[in-house]
């Protein structure tokens, strides 16, 4: 990717206490015509970081467009934690801690690397159906990551200034 302006952040939606790895989602996307894993990075359930599809390749983990007008795979960092899923395959928050402080950890590493303007779940990417300029929980085409990223990270961005 020439330009990082956005983070997404994925489930792998798999039940909670399913240990994962990104060789394993490798395989699962390849199985699914991927030429390799579609995330930048994968959180396991211990709180380890893995990479996955190098930050110079365009990303294959969210094709809808931003206000930008450009598939998210093209300028976004795709993060994927292990989860997501209850015990009855219900979307749940299923995060262990570990997961959640690589997270953090991850997402503040990554905001001072880059340009970030947009960090979002993928379900924050649904289209907004009626039109009202927000995407509702009635309209999310997933509920993947299970959790509100917006107001987890809402202190993650930079100030932008606009000039008129």
């Amino acid at each position: 990717m020439t330009t990082i302006d956005a983070i997404i952040i994925h489930c792998s939606a798999t039940k909670a206490g399913q240990d994962l790895r990104a060789k394993d989602i490798d395989r699962m996307h390849r199985a699914r015509g991927f030429n390799q894993i579609g995330y930048n990075f994968v959180i396991d359930l211990d709180g380890t970081v893995e990479s996955g599809r190098p930050l110079s390749i365009d990303g294959a983990h969210c094709n809808t467009k931003g206000f930008s007008g450009l598939s998210y795979n093209k300028h976004s960092i795709g993060i994927c934690y292990i989860g997501g899923l209850d015990a009855n395959g219900k979307p749940a928050d299923t995060r262990t801690e570990a997961q959640k402080n690589a997270l953090r950890n991850l997402v503040a590493k990554l905001c001072k690397e880059y340009p970030i303007i947009e960090l979002l779940g993928h379900r924050d990417t649904s289209p907004d159906l009626d039109g009202s300029g927000e995407v509702e929980p009635s309209e999310y085409i997933k509920a993947c990551p299970c959790f509100d990223v917006r107001n987890e990270f809402s202190n993650f961005l930079r100030n932008v200034v606009i000039r008129p």
